[in-house]
């Protein structure tokens, strides 16, 4: 099924989606966006937990979180827990290219279905599980949820302000990121398997994902052996680079090197800050930053934000009003980059999504499907892939295998 590139590229590719919640539908959700075939597989009567996690939720009753991370799939209910249903799940992984799981570590093993397993059903497969720490290490069988991934991954302890209660990311970020590696990871497989025909075992895990993330603070540690600390919204290494409060709010500023720092000066009418010892250069504005940011407010409290933001963008000085998420939304940049679009739903009618952000011209992501009502398309891959009629399958929803 994994064919030459084709307009979208992953056509022909197909990927069996027993995943749930953020990281692993986030993952799929891509792949999708990029042109795979996703079998999302769920739970009769229930399907995945975040169908039920509101309000708001959409006209018809879909979850507003549900919706975010499951367009471009087919929902179909299987009990997994039935032997019909494993068996019709085996069927349907010999007729997929991969397979994204976050159950609890082993739980495929204990149904027979350990990476082995899977590439003796299906020679080549790509099998990724996103778990909370991995499948080696003494916590690999403790639940894993992005919350307390935040936390013991590190990410607390650098995040809120300098003297306060640690503060978590606004939005699932370990999840997010845990599902962009595993689509990563999968696309270089794929590029394998083209080359190889081999399959390969993807062993995905949210705390090393945020651990990789955490990138210059990390590195800062590692290079330093001194512990990070929180700055609030300032940077350990680089000043200034942090809000400020103009006389009418706050506004984001971010001097990434010298040069901007001079003409900063100069625009502002402090020169003399640009020929201060202790301001001259980066490193000694981190050094001293105790000193240059009380001046800094001082100054920018004199105005207001639209001022200041004038000055900075016409010499090229980095900076952005703070703005909430509906004025995000509705930025024309954003506007301009088709970042908001209008998808036609079953149950909600017209519902408006995030759009990806995967801007390939000569084959851009398409919505071909909205998010799926639960098992909408479960007849119709029964059909497709296992050839069953009619009566067979009211036979499977009358012994509930779907």
């Amino acid at each position: 099924m994994i064919g030459s590139e084709r307009n979208p590229l992953l056509e022909g590719v197909r990927v069996l989606d027993l995943s749930r919640v953020l990281a692993g539908p986030y993952c799929t959700m891509m792949l999708g966006d990029l042109g795979a075939d996703i079998i999302k597989i769920e739970a009769p009567g229930l399907g995945d937990d975040t169908r039920h996690w509101g309000p708001p939720f959409a006209k018809g009753g879909e979850s507003a979180y549900f919706l975010c991370v499951n367009r471009n799939k087919r929902s179909m209910t299987l009990n997994l827990k039935s032997e019909r249903g494993q068996h019709i799940l085996k069927d349907l992984i010999r007729q997929s290219d991969i397979l994204v799981e976050n159950f609890r570590v082993d739980t495929m093993e204990k149904w027979g279905l350990g990476y082995d397993a899977l590439q003796s059903l299906r020679p080549g497969l790509i099998y990724c599980t996103i778990t909370g720490y991995g499948y080696t290490g003494p916590y690999r069988n403790l639940p894993g949820y992005d919350f307390i991934i935040q936390a013991q991954g590190g990410l607390m302890s650098i995040t809120g302000p300098e003297d306060g209660e640690p503060y978590k990311v606004g939005v699932a970020i370990a999840d997010i990121t845990a599902g962009l590696y595993a689509c990563n990871a999968i696309l270089a497989a794929l590029f394998e398997h083209l080359r190889s025909g081999k399959g390969q075992r993807i062993d995905i895990s949210l705390l090393d994902s945020q651990i990789a993330w955490l990138v210059n603070v990390g590195s800062n540690y590692l290079i330093s052996g001194e512990k990070p600390i929180r700055y609030g919204n300032a940077h350990p290494n680089i000043v200034p680079y942090q809000t400020f409060k103009a006389s009418d709010g706050y506004f984001a500023l971010g001097i990434g090197n010298d040069n901007q720092w001079r003409q900063f000066c100069e625009k502002a009418g402090k020169v003399e800050w640009a020929q201060d010892i202790r301001f001259q250069t980066n490193a000694n504005r981190v050094k001293n930053r105790g000193d240059l940011i009380p001046l800094l407010g001082e100054l920018f409290s004199q105005y207001e934000i639209s001022h200041w933001l004038a000055i900075l963008e016409k010499i090229g000085v980095p900076c952005g009003p703070i703005n909430s998420i509906d004025q995000t939304l509705e930025d024309p940049q954003v506007q301009a980059r088709e970042m908001v679009i209008d998808v036609a739903h079953a149950s909600a009618g017209t519902i408006q999504m995030v759009a990806s952000p995967l801007k390939i011209p000569t084959a851009p992501p398409v919505i071909r499907l909205p998010p799926p009502m639960l098992g909408e398309h479960t007849e119709q891959i029964l059909h497709e892939l296992m050839g069953f009629d009619g009566k067979t399958v009211q036979d499977l929803r009358n012994a509930q295998v779907i």
